[in-house]
């Protein structure tokens, strides 16, 4: 996917305008909840009893909101590739060099991690078993594919280790920002999203980059010569 493309990623669903929802039920509680519970059972796992008996409504209370379960999966993957492609868009108009947009987009996507932790956490335990999920893992291509661009042009740039190919770069680098999904946990002692961002990038990059030595940090060949050796070249 061409940089440019990285706006495309906007959904149907997400254009969709919202119902109205009953006093005391709206949607945005419906959702988080329904991603709670996909993500402990499952969900393929969950059904639509299983949402009613942990909100404590009736499922008519829910097919108020939405038509379906599979609606709601949509709602919530969405809410997570959503921010991922909104932060693309804005590094892909940002300019400058690659290398600069590479670490924005990776900052960026952490904190959209922490930021929507439940809905980022379903999404990559998607595995495309509906038609929805199919969906979600073909925008996830596409965003994969915006930082294998990204990767590839910082690597003609001379700024990353070129022995390494891009598609592989890529993945290791999203690998791990996604495995923060396995551990991180929002709270008052937990680090911030900043935080997380810059240790990211310190390990991430400090691996990638190639370091350019200046002529004082070049090694020796050798220990330096002694008086009595200086004497005896002569």
């Amino acid at each position: 996917m061409a940089h440019g493309q990285a706006g495309t990623g906007q959904s149907a669903s997400a254009q969709a305008a919202p119902r109205r929802g009953r006093p005391g039920y709206d949607l945005e509680s419906l959702l988080a909840v329904a991603v709670t519970v996909f993500n402990e059972r499952g969900y393929d796992g969950t059904s639509m009893e299983d949402l009613a008996r942990r909100l404590g409504i009736s499922k008519s209370s829910i097919y108020y909101h939405v038509e379906s379960k599979e609606e709601l999966l949509a709602l919530a993957l969405d809410r997570a590739l959503n921010g991922l492609f909104a932060v693309a868009g804005e590094v892909t108009a940002s300019g400058g060099p690659a290398i600069q947009r590479l670490e924005r987009l990776v900052r960026g996507s952490v904190g959209v991690l922490a930021d929507r932790l439940p809905y980022v956490t379903l999404l990559l335990r998607a595995r495309g078993n509906t038609r929805t999920e199919r969906r979600a893992l073909a925008r996830r291509r596409e965003f994969d594919q915006i930082v294998a661009d990204l990767v590839a042009e910082a690597e003609q740039d001379g700024e990353i280790r070129p022995d390494v190919d891009p598609a592989v770069t890529a993945r290791l680098l999203f690998g791990l920002v996604n495995s923060l999904v396995e551990w991180y946990r929002p709270g008052r002692r937990a680090a911030s999203a900043s935080e997380l961002a810059d240790a990211v990038c310190a390990v991430a990059f400090d691996g990638l980059r190639i370091r350019r030595v200046s002529r004082a940090e070049s090694p020796r060949t050798g220990p330096p010569a002694t008086d009595s050796a200086r004497a005896s070249a002569f």
